[in-house]
């Protein structure tokens, strides 16, 4: 299969994206990866309740219908997440899947009820002890990963590399990426105001001595308190670590399938400067740009990137979106930062 090349069709306000969809499909050999009997993993982000810029359901089903009439026993996948909203355990994942528009397949938390179901795999670089795979991705026979583009305010970006090297891991995994970057508290700006306690959504911040402590393990790193924080004491620092912990885990995911058994499908519409996990859907900074197909996460994700001002994003998040394709291409994943784009 060829890695280098990512497929590609403009959105089109006055056309049918569900049939040019199907047409990008055909020529980038999105299907290929499914053989009668696969039990074909579709990864998808179901959407915080409540913000809108998820990947329209339509889309999804008919991925689901054509992996169906190839032989495939197709089902959608997410995991649990690490912080504590809609979609925390299997439960509420599940339910929340439903309200978003996902009950038209089996929907399989991937990770189990919460987060015990998770393969140890050695991880491809010494930045993380290991990769835990979420359950059922690791024991799917194919996957097809479906991708929104947006911003991310730790990150900077998320696509396909994001998709799986957070969405396809154990919250055991989640956690050591995050807590790759580092949280300082500044002491002489700290007034001990509480407010960074109040905003936790783990409570793990508290005040000693009129000063902010947070030296609890289960610390995600997440960026609630350095945001509220009214003096400006708490930052987080060296960033670039969880954009390479991120291609890290998704290179180990990677790697528990045979070659020639995941393909990637991009969604440039919608595209807003916070991630779909926030229940607010964030500002759409450009117009929507079209549809991606690609055998390899380092090529369409470099395409991607090209397409949406993601200098706008560095700026606005602080890091450089570009620092994930770089430790993809280290690991020696299949692909180019260069990639032939080839229009439908």
């Amino acid at each position: 299969m060829d890695t280098d090349t990512v497929f590609f069709v403009p959105w089109d306000i006055s056309g049918n994206m569900l049939e040019r969809s199907k047409e990008l499909y055909k020529r980038a050999g999105t299907f290929d990866v499914v053989s009668p009997g696969d039990k074909v993993a579709i990864k998808l982000h179901a959407g915080e309740l409540g913000n809108p810029n998820y990947v329209r359901p339509f889309f999804l089903k008919h991925i689901v219908d054509q992996v169906r009439s190839l032989g495939g026993k197709p089902f959608l996948t997410d995991t649990t997440t690490y912080y504590p909203l809609q979609r925390n355990n299997a439960v509420d994942h599940m339910e929340t899947a439903v309200a978003n528009g996902f009950g038209f397949a089996p929907f399989i938390v991937a990770d189990g009820l919460r987060s015990e179901n998770g393969i140890s795999q050695p991880s491809p670089d010494p930045l993380l002890s290991d990769v835990e795979v979420a359950g059922a991705v690791h024991q799917a026979d194919a996957m097809i990963v479906v991708s929104h583009l947006k911003g991310h305010p730790l990150t900077g970006f998320g696509g396909a590399i994001k998709n799986v090297g957070m969405g396809c891991v154990t919250k055991k995994t989640k956690l050591e990426q995050h807590r790759l970057l580092d949280l300082v508290v500044h002491e002489d700006y700290c007034q001990g105001c509480g407010t960074c306690v109040e905003a936790c959504w783990l409570d793990v911040p508290r005040i000693e001595s009129d000063v902010m402590v947070i030296d609890s393990p289960y610390c995600m790193r997440c960026p609630i308190c350095s945001s509220v924080c009214p003096e400006g004491a708490i930052t987080l620092e060296n960033r670039d670590r969880i954009l390479h912990g991120l291609s890290v885990a998704a290179k180990g995911v990677m790697d528990t399938f045979p070659p020639g058994k995941v393909s990637y499908v991009n969604f440039a519409n919608d595209v807003s400067t916070v991630c779909d996990c926030a229940a607010a859907q964030g500002d759409k900074y450009i117009k929507d740009v079209g549809i991606f197909a690609s055998h390899s996460p380092l090529s369409i994700d470099a395409l991607g990137l090209e397409h949406i001002d993601y200098g706008h994003l560095n700026r606005l998040h602080g890091v450089d979106c570009t620092e994930q394709l770089a430790k993809m291409a280290e690991l020696g994943t299949a692909g180019s930062r260069s990639p032939a784009l080839e229009k439908v």
